[in-house]
């Protein structure tokens, strides 16, 4: 562990139980303190914004804005911001997205103390920190081409139908005559 500074940490999670065993296990670290505490994505953006902890400490299901949501605001806000996912959900769909939007490590509730400090420290010094059973997941998808990471969910019903319309191979002419709609839009 770096001795040098020590690192103030924003705790962001909906259980207060979770928050207050976080803090006390940060707490008892000599080079790492506790800053402040949110409950749930908005407040964790506006003490982000306010506190400018050097690390921000995340789950991602919680009520209101979720974690993933919130990360990418923070981001935003500053893109020197640290966040360490903490959850206990290692699906695909929470753990891609959540990196995606700018979270530097991604680490299981079910983790020892030990590790958590760790992946604190390895954030810190910018570094990834995952947790060994997701690290297979991260690689595996980074892996893959692009187009086959893109998912049509973002598509409204109507882009799809043109989709397909195009897919068939119909001019933008037919299309426009078969959506009844001008060869423009």
């Amino acid at each position: 562990m770096s001795a040098q500074k020590t690192i103030r940490v924003l705790i962001v999670d909906d259980h207060t139980v979770m928050r207050e065993g976080l803090s006390a296990l940060i707490n008892s670290w000599s080079n790492m303190e506790v800053v402040g505490e949110a409950a749930d994505g908005q407040e964790a953006i506006s003490k982000a914004r306010s506190l400018r902890p050097d690390i921000i400490l995340m789950d991602l299901v919680m009520p209101g804005m979720g974690g993933v949501e919130a990360i990418a605001e923070i981001i935003r806000n500053d893109r020197e911001a640290r966040v360490l996912v903490l959850t206990s959900f290692s699906e695909d769909d929470k753990v891609i997205p959540a990196i995606q939007a700018g979270a530097l490590g991604y680490m299981l509730k079910e983790s020892s103390s030990k590790e958590l400090i760790r992946a604190i420290q390895d954030v810190y010094d910018d570094k990834l920190a995952l947790h060994p059973a997701l690290t297979r997941k991260v690689v595996r998808e980074l892996g893959r081409p692009p187009e086959s990471r893109t998912s049509n969910d973002n598509l409204t019903e109507r882009e799809i139908e043109v989709l397909k319309l195009v897919a068939g191979g119909l001019s933008n002419q037919s299309i426009a005559e078969a959506l009844c709609i001008s060869e423009h839009t």
